[in-house]
C-alpha cells in the first residue's frame, strides 16, 4: 500500500490535452499492459507461495525489502518510460510485487476456506475497477483536484503501516485497511479520468498508476477477509 505515493509524480506532470483518438489509444494501450501485468504478478505469488521464499521477511526487514525494492522499480520505470526498456522494467515490478503479496497469500490459504478468499478478494477488487471505470466514463466534470487530497491520504496511510508493521495492532491493520480500499479506489477514479480527458499522455505510467490502486485494494480486502472470514480446520 505504502509505495502508492511515489507513482503520484508520474501522473501529476499533465501536458497539453490531447485529441479524442490520441486519449483512446492512451486509455487502450494502459488497458493491455494492465492485463498483461497480471501475469508476472500471478507467477511471482506462485513462486513466492510455492518456495516459500518470503516467509522470513517480518517486520523491520520485510519493510526495508518492500520499500528498497518498490521504490526501486519505480525509479526505474519512471526513467525508462519513455523507451523500449519501459515494458519489461514495469512487468519486472509487477513480478517483484507478486513475490511480496505471497506471504500474505500464503497466509490466507492456510484457512480452511483460503482459496475462496483469494477469489473473493480478486473478484471485489474487478467489481471495484469496473465500477470506477463506469464512473470515469459519466463524470464530466475534471477531478484533478483531488490529486492533493489523496496524496495527504496516501501519506498518513504510508506513516500508519509503516507503525503498524512495529506495533502488530490488528485493529490497526483494520482501520489501514478499510482506509486503503477507500483512498486507493478513489485513485482508480483519479488516474482513470486522468487518461480520458488526456491529463496523463504515458501510458507505462498509467499503467503503474492504475496497477498500484488495484494491488492495494486486493491486498487490503484479502487482509480483511482472512482477518474476518478466515476459517481454522
Amino acid at each position: 500500500m505504502n509505495d502508492r505515493v511515489t507513482t503520484l509524480d508520474t501522473s501529476a506532470g499533465y501536458g497539453q490535452p490531447l485529441a479524442q483518438a490520441e486519449r483512446q489509444r492512451v486509455l487502450r494501450n494502459t488497458y493491455w499492459l494492465l492485463a498483461l501485468s497480471m501475469l508476472p504478478t500471478v507467477l511471482g505469488a506462485w513462486i513466492g507461495v510455492s518456495t516459500g521464499i518470503t516467509r522470513s521477511l517480518t517486520g523491520g526487514l520485510g519493510l526495508i525489502v518492500f520499500m528498497g525494492g518498490a521504490f526501486g522499480f519505480m525509479f526505474a520505470i519512471e526513467k525508462t518510460k519513455n523507451s523500449a526498456a519501459g515494458v519489461p522494467v514495469l512487468l519486472a515490478f509487477t513480478f517483484f510485487m507478486g513475490l511480496m503479496l505471497s506471504r500474505l497469500i500464503a497466509m490466507v490459504l492456510g484457512f480452511k476456506n483460503g482459496s475462496e478468499l483469494v477469489m473473493t478478494a480478486f473478484g471485489g477488487t474487478a467489481g471495484v475497477f469496473l465500477v470506477m471505470a463506469s464512473l470515469a466514463t459519466i463524470i464530466k466534470r475534471d477531478l484533478s483536484s483531488m490529486g492533493k487530497f489523496l496524496f495527504v491520504g496516501a501519506l498518513v496511510l504510508m506513516f500508519g503501516a509503516i507503525i503498524n508493521v512495529f506495533v502488530g495492532s490488528t485493529t490497526g491493520m483494520l482501520v489501514i485497511s478499510v482506509a486503503a480500499i477507500g483512498i486507493f479506489s478513489a485513485y482508480m477514479l483519479y488516474d482513470l479520468k486522468q487518461i480520458m480527458d488526456g491529463g496523463e499522455t504515458n501510458y507505462i505510467s498509467a499503467t503503474l498508476a492504475l496497477y498500484l490502486d488495484l494491488f492495494n485494494v486486493f491486498q487490503s480486502l484479502l487482509a480483511l477477509l482472512g482477518i474476518f472470514g478466515g476459517e481454522r480446520d
